[in-house]
């Protein structure tokens, strides 16, 4: 019989769902916003990767199946 701290340790929780969607599933999504984000650092204004932003979230919410 396994202990209940060996066998919670392999489950997926919810953290470990949304960083597998991040970087696998949405990471077309994830590489246009980062890019946005680097090529406009030096000039920050608000909302100025905002629709990147949104398309990751976007695909955040639908793979993670939850309506934030």
């Amino acid at each position: 019989m396994q202990p209940a701290a060996a066998a919670s340790s392999t489950a997926v929780t919810p953290l470990r769902r949304l960083a597998i969607a991040s970087t696998t599933t949405c990471a077309k999504e994830a590489s246009d916003y980062g890019k946005c984000i680097v090529a406009t650092y030096t000039d920050v204004h608000k909302d100025m990767c905002k629709a990147e932003f949104e398309r990751f979230g976007a695909c955040l919410r639908q793979t993670m199946k939850r309506k934030w």
